[in-house]
């Protein structure tokens, strides 16, 4: 029979007090807003991003889960965040799916003209591996037809062999989230706070499993 761990969690970040992440978080403010719908897989995963992400961004919310309430979730893509805030448009970070018509989903939304400034913006995050989230766009047809937004000529992750890609642009969900805000408001505040905390996390995980082997990449659906 497995042994059941007994480790204290941090309340914020989650880890086990020996790899709390809370001292890599430095508030980045953004204009545009983030929600990060996190698959409940991904919620104690010791190499993932993003509740670090989360953490780093004031403008963002969480929300854990792989097949939504059609009003829970019409309220956190549509609802004010704040009393007298303004509506926001909901932009989903994911990359084309080619014939996914033919697949039963629902074709997406074209970009409102005019497109909106960064503070009329609210950009979703999947954070899952690619095959979960996936799944979450299927189980979930409020996301099916968002408006979306794809990152092409992304760089190489910086998770290196700490978890292995299947192919070329799929970044930590950090590291995609943070392309595409710098994308939708390229003259916000700078995100190197928040590029230093993912590196933070990379160099604990080096300290405490120098001989990990690589493991499967999580999804960042941003690219292609």
């Amino acid at each position: 029979m497995p042994a059941t761990s007994t480790r204290a969690r941090c309340a914020l970040c989650l880890r086990p007090a020996r790899t709390c992440l809370c001292a890599l978080v430095h508030p980045v403010p953004r204009r545009v807003q983030l929600l990060l719908l996190q698959h409940p897989e991904e919620v104690f995963q010791a190499k993932g991003t993003g509740r670090l992400l989360h953490l780093c961004l004031p403008a963002s919310r969480l929300a854990e889960g792989e097949a939504f309430d059609a009003q829970a979730l019409h309220a956190l893509l549509h609802a004010s965040w704040q009393c007298g805030d303004r509506p926001r448009q909901p932009v989903l970070l994911y990359p084309a799916t080619p014939h996914g018509e033919q697949s039963g989903l629902a074709a997406p939304s074209p970009w409102p003209l005019p497109a909106p400034g960064p503070e009329g913006l609210r950009l979703i995050v999947l954070d899952a591996t690619w095959r979960k989230s996936r799944k979450m766009l299927y189980l979930n047809p409020l996301l099916q037809s968002l408006p979306r937004l794809a990152l092409d000529d992304l760089p190489p992750s910086r998770y290196g062999t700490l978890r292995k890609a299947h192919a070329p642009g799929q970044l930590s969900t950090l590291e995609a989230a943070a392309c595409a805000l710098e994308q939708l408001d390229p003259a916000g505040p700078s995100l190197r706070p928040l590029h230093e905390a993912f590196g933070g996390l990379l160099a604990m995980h080096a300290a405490h499993r120098p001989a990990v082997s690589p493991s499967p990449h999580p999804a960042s659906p941003a690219g292609c």
